[in-house]
Order: structure tokens, then C-alpha cells, then sequence
């Protein structure tokens, strides 16, 4: 092949891939930050004259972490295949970045967090299998393979298939967590589970991984709900523990807080960036100088596939640091171009109303001020990162809903400003 056609050949190819690699260079940084270290060197490929045109067209869409990937066809030899080398790579494992890629099983993958972390999986250049029954968002991800089944009744699809790593979005009951990990013990190395900061029973004061763990109480069911969610903490700690116990493998136990952000479906940090949008007075609890602690899902998603990639252990707690009531509603107020005014009231003219902490006046907590207290260190020094909490508001204004089941009621905001005016 002449020089000319060469050039030719590879000027079409890159025009494919450059409009793909533009889009994503504002992402770089992110992508980069989820590895552990950049190995030295610089990427060695050995080409002969046929192929060095798909390399050239491959290779920034592996290192940006893209989902286009390209498919072989007749004639084609793609990178991992024939003549194509990375002499960086184990045997038999293909690379994303610095880190060998990941076979990651997501139980569960099309809702919330589950969607997330499949979003950042293939972000990173990871190769994601989904189980679930595919009653909820099916049409997601065409690119990801999808095993269908039941958890509570048949795993049968997981059944003569390996993994590198498992991540359980999805586990409520203990029973559904020890057959899922008894299942995939000889099928995967790794197995990531997410359950709460809700398992810790003194949620009053400042929790570490080290806090008491809830218990269930006598009487209360191991296979199902109690209608005031009593014994949803107790129910994550024998999640935690049947999980761990089954896989008998690497375990990581994901606590997170209150996870939002986009597709949240629960509204109740949504009622926040929604309410200041509106503008007018606004009811806040004080103190303004309060933390709040909550954790974008995309922030969470791409920590849990750094775990994944890095096989870290044990007991991580999940939320973010350092922000205020203040900041979250100047940020909402910002953002919104809001002239919303902030009426701080005190918790005691909120408990005297009998207003209900968490859902009625989202987020807020009295009682179990503990959860807006909750440290991080381990968490954050295993890879967690927080992005900028505009993006966390803007993502929330434009890809999540408010809900009748979270916030103020309008007119009953209106009455208690006016009743705290008037004390």
C-alpha cells in the first residue's frame, strides 16, 4: 500500500472517530482520576501495513472510555486480536486505561443506581451482563448483554457462566442476597453488594464502619417490609452478612446515604432544586450552617466500578462531606436563577408543628442527625470522589421528577412561614 493510500484510508477513519473522542475530552479528567496510577511508558502497538488504519481509528475510543466500540467484520483485525498487541495486558485480559477490563455481572442495572453503574461500567470500556426479569426500562443498553431471570425464584441464566466481578444493587431480604452469592461463589472473584448507612442502630450520633449494626427485633419479618420500613436496617445487616458468609470471596459492602441525582425516583432530594426553582418564600431548617450529606448516583457508580477494578474490601460508608444547608439552596438558587428568599426555622417550631422529618421536609433529620454525620475517610481514601454540587442540582432540575410522596405541601409551607413570622 503507497503512502498516499494510507493517508487516505486513515484520513476516513478518523473522520468517524474524531466528531465520537470531541464529545468525551471534557470527560478525560474524570476517566483518568478512576484509575490508580498511569503506568509508565508509552503504549507500544505491533502493527503491519493492513492494520495500523483500525488502530489508529480504535484506540482513542478504548481511551476515552467510549461505548461505540467497534465491531470486527471480514478482514478486520481489531485490538486483542491476530497481529494486534498490547504487551501491557495479562494473557487473555483486555486493558481500560492502566487496569486489566472487567467482566461485571449488575444484578439488577435499569432503574436507578443500577442504570448508573452500568452507564459508568461502559463509560470506563468495561464488558457489563445484566440480570433482572426486564419489566423495568428494557430498551437500556443494547450494547450490554441481558440474562433474564428472577432473583427470589430462578437464577437458572447465572448458572455455568463466570464473572470477574458481581455488583448487587438489589438485595432487600437476606435470603435474596445468600442465593445470589452461594450461585456466582465459583462463577466470580469478586462480589460488591450495596446496602445502607440505614444498618447502623444509633443513628443519632456520628457514625464510622466501626458503629453498632441494627438488629431485628422479635417479631419482626426476614422476608419482607413492615410497612414503616422499622426493620429495613436490620433487614441490609443480614444482607451484609449472608452475602459475605455465601461468596466467602473478596466482599465489598457499599453504605451509602441518600443517593440522588439523575433518574432519582423518590423525590426527595429532588424537591429541593425543584422548590427553589419556583421561586418566593421557601422554609429551611436551620441550622444554615448544618451539613447535609447525601451522594450524587453518578458519583457512587463510578466509585463502585473503581472498587470493582481495584477488588477493595470490606465495609465503605457513602455519602459526601462538607456541604452545608446553606450551600445545597444557594447552589439550587444559582443554578435555577431563582429569586427564591430562605425562611431558616428552628427544629423546635418543626417538631412543635409536627412536621415529619426526611420525606415532609425532605432531607432534614432531628432525631437521627447522626446520618448528616457520617464518616467518609475510609471511603474516600479508597478512590470516592465528589463532583461539583451544581452539577449534582443541574443533573437533578433536568433528569428528575418531584413526587406527591416527598415535600411540602404548597399551602401548608405558606402556614408555617407565616406561623413562624407571627410567634
Amino acid at each position: 500500500m503507497s503512502t498516499c493510500d494510507l493517508a487516505d484510508r486513515l484520513r476516513d477513519r478518523l473522520s468517524d472517530v474524531i466528531p465520537i473522542v470531541e464529545t468525551r475530552l471534557e470527560r478525560l479528567p474524570q476517566l483518568l482520576a478512576g484509575h490508580a496510577e498511569v503506568e509508565p511508558g508509552s503504549p507500544r502497538l505491533e502493527l503491519d501495513g493492513a492494520h495500523v488504519v483500525v488502530a489508529v481509528a480504535v484506540a482513542p475510543c478504548i481511551a476515552l472510555g467510549l461505548r461505540q466500540r467497534a465491531q470486527p467484520h471480514k478482514g478486520t483485525v481489531l485490538p486483542g486480536h491476530g497481529s494486534v498487541k498490547n504487551p501491557q495486558a495479562p494473557v487473555g485480559k483486555s486493558r481500560v486505561g492502566s487496569v486489566p477490563a472487567v467482566q461485571l455481572l449488575v444484578l439488577g442495572g435499569t432503574k436507578f443506581l443500577g442504570r448508573a453503574v452500568v452507564e459508568a461500567a461502559l463509560d470506563r470500556g468495561h464488558e457489563v451482563t445484566l440480570f433482572n426479569r426486564g419489566r423495568t426500562n428494557p430498551e437500556l443498553f443494547p450494547e450490554a448483554e441481558k440474562l433474564r431471570g428472577d432473583r427470589g425464584a430462578d437464577l437458572s441464566a447465572l448458572s455455568g457462566r463466570s464473572w470477574d466481578a458481581v455488583v448487587d444493587t438489589s438485595a432487600y431480604f437476606p435470603e435474596q442476597a445468600r442465593s445470589s452469592a452461594e450461585t456466582l461463589a465459583d462463577a466470580a472473584s469478586y462480589y460488591l453488594l450495596v446496602s445502607s448507612l440505614s444498618v447502623y442502630a444509633d443513628r443519632t450520633q456520628p457514625l464510622d464502619e466501626g458503629s453498632p449494626l441494627e438488629e431485628l427485633q422479635p417479631g419482626q419479618p426476614d422476608d419482607q417490609l413492615q410497612e414503616d420500613y422499622s426493620n429495613y436496617g436490620a433487614l441490609k445487616v443480614l444482607c451484609e452478612e449472608a452475602a459475605v458468609e455465601a461468596f466467602a470471596g473478596p466482599t465489598a459492602l457499599v453504605r451509602p446515604g441518600l443517593i440522588v441525582g439523575p433518574h432519582d425516583p423518590t423525590g426527595r432530594f429532588t424537591y429541593w432544586p425543584h422548590r427553589v426553582a419556583r421561586g418566593g418564600e421557601i422554609l429551611a431548617p436551620k441550622p444554615a450552617e448544618g451539613q447535609v450529606q447525601f451522594i450524587d448516583v453518578r458519583d457512587l457508580a463510578d466509585w463502585i466500578i473503581h472498587l470493582c477494578e481495584q477488588r477493595n474490601e470490606g465495609p465503605f460508608n457513602a455519602v459526601n462531606r462538607n456541604v452545608t444547608w446553606a450551600a445545597l439552596l444557594d447552589t439550587c438558587s444559582a443554578v435555577a436563577d431563582s429569586d427564591a428568599e430562605f425562611i431558616w426555622v428552628d427544629p423546635e417550631f418543626l417538631i412543635e408543628q409536627e412536621v415529619g422529618e426526611w420525606m415532609e421536609l425532605p432531607m432534614w433529620l432531628h432525631e437521627e442527625s447522626g446520618l448528616h454525620a457520617t464518616d467518609v475517610s475510609r471511603a474516600v481514601a479508597a478512590g470516592l470522589t465528589f463532583r461539583p454540587l451544581d452539577e449534582t442540582v443541574r443533573g437533578t432540575l433536568d433528569q428528575a421528577e418531584t413526587t406527591g410522596d416527598a415535600g411540602l405541601d404548597p399551602d401548608r409551607e405558606a402556614r408555617l412561614i407565616a406561623a413562624w413570622k407571627a410567634r
